[in-house]
């Protein structure tokens, strides 16, 4: 199977400007220059939560334009900690464990000496 040219053009994109500006989607570059992880991020996801793909090109772009638009409004309407979309930001509360001092000796013989 060839690649499509909108496959090609893909491939080309490296940041999420290039994909705002390849799918003619307007954006204020202060929200773009501070989310653009996240707003990538959640592109790839909203991607990853298709059961099925359009096999015609103009299908495939047109919902790329509307994941990637959906993808940078959630960013413009909300903040990266509030949306979650990385690991680091859904885990708990920091937690303290209690470790007694016979621990924080443990393997300090073996250190080198400096």
């Amino acid at each position: 199977m060839s690649e499509s040219e909108l496959d090609l053009d893909l491939e080309e994109l490296e940041s999420a400007e290039d994909f705002l500006e390849y799918f003619g989607i307007p954006y204020d570059e202060s929200v773009v220059q501070v989310n653009r992880l996240h707003i990538l991020q959640r592109f790839h996801d909203y991607l990853a939560r298709l059961d099925e793909m359009p096999a015609p090109e103009a299908e495939r772009r047109d919902l790329y334009a509307r994941l990637l638009a959906r993808s940078y409004l959630d960013f413009v309407e909300s903040d990266a900690l509030t949306e979650k979309v990385f690991k680091v930001f859904r885990m708990g509360q920091p937690y303290s464990l209690p470790v007694g001092l016979e621990g924080l000796n443990k393997g300090v013989a073996d250190a080198p000496q400096v």
